[in-house]
C-alpha cells in the first residue's frame, strides 16, 4: 500500500492546511518551535469569522447584560500573586537523569499505566513512577523526582531589575481588575458580563496535538458577575428550546463509577437537581452548545464533562469542560465553564487594598446591628510614619470579624501588612443604625474558549473526501471565502468584464470573494471546494443574452440560474 493511501484524515488535513494557507508551524525556516503556529490568509479570515460569531452569541445578543473590553497581555507580578497563579498555575515535571529529557509527569503516568493521574501531588507521582519502574521514553534511563513547573512566561517591565511581569495565561484577570470601573460605566448594572478576546501565553512543558495545545493562542471568554443571593433570571428564551433544551453532561460522580457516556438532561433538570450549581452557569453552557453547533458540529458530537475536585483550577468550585469529537484524538476540550465564586474579586481587593464591592440597595431601609472598625489614625501615624497609609488602607478594607479575630489572638500589638501597631489603635464596635443597603462581592461564572482549537475542530469536522474531490463543508458563516466568481472563458472581453464587475460588488460590501481564471471550470470548482467556498458564480455565454449567471452550491453541486442583479442579495441572504 502506498504512503499516500495510508495517510489518515488528520495528516491529510494538516497537509491541506499548510498547502492552501490555513495554518503551519511557526518559525519554519529555523526548524520550527513546538507549541507555536502561524495562521495563513485563509486561517486568519476563518478565525476572525469565528470570533465575530462568538461575539454575536456572547455579547451582541446580550447587550442588556454584557459588554466587552480589552486589557494588556503583560501584567505586573502582583496581579498573579493575587490571582494565585504564581503559586498554583503549575504542572508536574520529571527529568531523565541520563539524557536530560523532561516530561509532564502526570501525562507520562497516564499514558504508560492507563490510570488517572491529573491533580496528584509531586510526591505521589514520584512514588507511582518508582513502584512501577517507569523509565525515560526517549532513552530508557532512570527518572528523577517529580517537581512542579510554573507555566507563566516571565519578563521584566522596563529596564528595572525586579520589576517583574508575566504574560497573562488567560484574559480573566484584566476583567476582574477592571470590574469596578466597568460596573460604574455600565451604570451599576448587575448581573453584568464582561467579555474579552485576546492573546494569552502558557509555557507548556511538551505541547503536542498540533493546534490543540499551543504555547501562545487566543482566548474568547466572559466573566459574568451576579449577586449570589439574588442572581436574577437568565434569559432562557434566547437559547434553543429554552429551559426544555438538552445538555449532554457527564457528571463527576458518574466518572468515578467508570461511566464514560454522558447523560442528557433538560436545562431545567440540570438546575433543579443541582447538577449545575448556578442557573447562570447552565445558561452560558446552553449558549456555548448553540454556538458550537454553528461551527458545524451536531449535538451528539459535543458534551460537558464535570471535572473532579483534583482536576479543577485553584479558583473554581465547579468546572465543566465542553468536549467535541475530532478524528485523531477523540474527545478534546474547546471550552471551560467555571464557577469562580468571589475568589478573584476578594483576592484582588485584599492584595490591592481597593474596595471591589458593589452596593446592594434594599427595597426598604432596615435597622441593623453592624460591626464597624474604628481606626485611630494618629496613633498609627506616630507609630509607623510613612508606612501608616498602607496599614490604614488595609484595615479599611478588612472584614470587621477578621479584625476582631486579630485583636483576640494577639496581646499587645496587631500585625497588619507585616507591620506592628498598638492594639489601642484599632477596635471593633457594634452599632445599631438604619441601613439602606449592603456591600457585596459578586460571584462569577466563566465560559472560556480557545479560538485556535475552534479553527482546528471546525476544519476537522468539515473535511470530507469524495470520489474525485476534497470538500471543506464549512458553514458559510465561518468559511474564510464566501463566494468564488469565475468567467467561463478568458478570451471573451464581455464575459470577463461582467465577472469582474460581480466580483467587485462583493468586495465593495465587505464579502470575502475569490476570482479565478486559471484552468478548466471543473478544476476551479475543485479548488474552491477544497478551501470551503460555499458558493461559486460562473459567468458564461448565456449571461450576455439574458443577464443571468450560474450559482453552484459546494456541498451538493446543485446549480441554479440567477439574475446578475439578484446574485449579490441572494448570496448575502444565504451566508447570513
Amino acid at each position: 500500500m502506498s504512503k499516500e493511501v495510508m495517510k489518515d484524515k488528520y495528516e491529510e488535513l494538516m497537509e491541506l492546511a499548510k498547502r492552501r494557507g490555513f495554518f503551519w508551524q511557526s518559525f519554519e525556516i529555523y526548524g520550527g518551535v513546538s507549541g507555536f503556529y502561524d495562521l495563513g490568509p485563509l486561517g486568519t479570515l476563518m478565525k476572525r469569522n469565528i470570533t465575530d460569531l462568538w461575539l454575536k452569541y456572547f455579547v451582541l445578543r446580550h447587550m442588556d447584560i454584557a459588554t466587552i473590553i480589552e486589557t494588556p497581555v503583560i501584567n505586573p507580578a502582583r496581579v498573579f500573586e493575587a490571582s494565585g497563579h504564581l503559586e498554583s498555575f503549575t504542572d508536574p515535571i520529571v527529568k531523565c537523569e541520563r539524557c536530560g529529557s523532561i516530561f509532564r509527569a502526570d501525562k507520562l503516568v497516564e499514558e504508560k499505566l492507563k490510570i488517572r493521574a491529573e491533580g496528584k501531588k509531586p510526591e505521589e507521582l514520584t512514588k507511582i513512577i518508582r513502584e512501577n519502574g517507569l523509565r525515560c521514553p526517549s532513552c530508557g534511563g532512570p527518572l528523577g523526582d517529580v517537581r512542579t513547573f510554573n507555566l507563566l512566561f516571565k519578563t521584566t517591565i522596563g529596564p528595572y531589575e525586579g520589576n517583574t511581569g508575566y504574560l497573562r495565561p488567560e484574559t480573566a484577570q484584566g476583567m476582574f481588575i477592571s470590574f469596578k470601573r466597568v460596573h460604574t460605566v455600565m451604570r451599576g448594572k448587575l448581573p453584568l458580563g464582561i467579555a474579552q478576546i485576546g492573546r494569552v501565553a502558557r509555557n507548556e512543558i511538551s505541547p503536542r496535538q498540533g493546534m490543540i495545545r499551543l504555547r501562545e493562542f487566543t482566548i474568547a471568554e466572559m466573566e459574568f458577575f451576579f449577586d449570589p443571593e439574588n442572581p436574577g433570571q437568565p434569559p432562557f428564551e434566547r437559547v434553543a428550546d429554552g429551559v426544555n433544551g438538552k445538555l449532554n453532561i457527564l457528571r463527576a460522580e458518574d466518572r468515578l463509577k467508570g461511566v464514560e457516556k454522558p447523560s442528557q438532561y433538560t436545562i431545567d433538570e440540570a438546575i433543579k437537581e443541582g447538577i449545575v450549581v448556578s442557573p447562570w452557569m447552565a445558561y452560558w453552557m446552553a449558549v456555548s452548545r448553540d454556538f458550537v453547533k454553528e461551527l458545524g458540529l451536531s449535538e451528539d458530537e459535543t458534551f460537558f464533562e464535570e471535572k473532579l475536585p483534583e482536576e479543577r483550577a485553584h479558583y473554581a468550585t465547579q468546572t465543566f469542560d465542553q468536549l467535541v469529537k475530532v478524528s485523531r484524538w477523540g474527545w478534546v476540550e474547546v471550552s471551560g465553564h467555571a464557577y469562580r465564586g468571589d475568589y478573584d474579586l476578594s483576592r484582588h481587593q485584599k492584595y490591592s487594598g481597593q474596595d471591589l464591592t458593589v452596593f446592594k440597595r434594599y427595597e426598604e431601609p432596615v435597622k441593623k446591628k453592624t460591626k464597624k472598625v474604628i481606626i485611630n489614625k494618629a496613633i498609627i501615624g506616630r507609630t509607623l510614619g510613612s508606612s501608616a497609609a498602607k496599614v490604614i488602607k488595609a484595615l479599611e478594607t478588612m472584614n470587621p470579624e477578621e479584625v476582631k479575630k486579630l485583636l483576640e489572638t494577639q496581646e499587645k500589638y496587631v500585625v497588619v501588612e507585616g507591620l506592628k501597631i498598638p492594639k489601642e489603635a484599632v477596635k471593633v464596635v457594634t452599632r445599631e443604625e438604619v441601613v439602606h443597603g449592603d456591600k457585596i462581592i459578586p460571584h462569577v461564572v466563566e465560559p472560556s474558549f480557545g479560538v485556535e482549537r475552534l479553527v482546528f475542530v471546525s476544519l476537522d469536522r468539515a473535511y470530507t473526501k469524495e470520489e474525485d474531490r476534497v470538500v471543506l463543508r464549512l458553514p458559510p458563516k465561518i468559511a474564510p471565502i464566501k463566494v468564488a466568481v469565475f468567467p467561463l472563458v478568458t478570451n471573451d472581453v464581455e464575459i470577463v468584464r461582467i465577472a469582474r464587475e460581480i466580483y467587485e460588488r462583493f468586495l465593495n460590501v465587505g464579502i470575502a470573494a475569490l476570482y479565478d481564471t486559471s484552468g478548466a471550470i471543473g478544476r476551479r470548482y475543485y479548488r474552491a471546494d477544497e478551501i470551503g467556498v460555499p458558493y461559486a458564480i460562473t459567468v458564461d455565454h448565456r449571461t450576455k443574452e439574458d443577464q443571468t449567471v450560474t450559482v453552484r452550491y459546494r456541498d451538493t453541486r446543485e446549480q441554479i440560474r440567477i439574475s446578475i442583479n439578484d446574485v449579490l442579495p441572494w448570496v448575502l441572504e444565504k451566508i447570513r
